[in-house]
């Protein structure tokens, strides 16, 4: 069986993007145009479907770390802030952002809170992200043959 560890996420999040939105499980909010992902960046995203692809790449974190919350995915999604000829420092990314997705994927029944300490990948998440990780590892073989050991 193929687990989104065996796949590279530049591979798989584009797939895992346009299926969330095909599926209509997660949407931007109207704010998400003109909002910046992080104290540390100087303008918002360019791409316009940038919300479902940082939507896929919350979904991918929430599986591989097991449950997480929303700060430790800031501490994640953040960077070093240019502070002129100051040392940079850390920043952490837009909890406001992080928290909307997880909430659009729990409402949307991909992810579900786990106890008291964040959230976790439901069996349906699961079956999704199983899916498209196999349907993507099966198209990168017909690429690079080397890679059939992995299916």
């Amino acid at each position: 069986m193929t687990h989104p560890r065996d796949v590279p996420p530049a591979a798989l999040l584009p797939r895992l993007a346009n299926e969330l939105k095909t599926r209509q499980a997660v949407s931007p909010p109207p704010w998400a145009s003109f909002v910046k992902t992080g104290v540390h960046k100087e303008r918002a995203p360019t791409s316009p479907d940038w919300w479902y692809m940082r939507s896929a790449s919350v979904l991918r974190k929430i599986y591989l770390h097991g449950h997480v919350g929303v700060a430790r995915l800031s501490a994640d999604y953040g960077g070093k802030r240019d502070r002129g000829s100051a040392p940079y420092h850390a920043r952490t990314g837009s909890r406001a952002v992080l928290r909307e997705i997880v909430q659009q994927l729990e409402r949307s029944g991909l992810v579900r809170p786990y106890k008291t300490q964040g959230r976790a990948v439901t069996p349906e998440g699961l079956q999704l992200l199983d899916t498209l990780s196999r349907d993507t590892l099966k198209s990168l073989v017909d690429q690079r043959p080397e890679l059939a050991k992995y299916l």
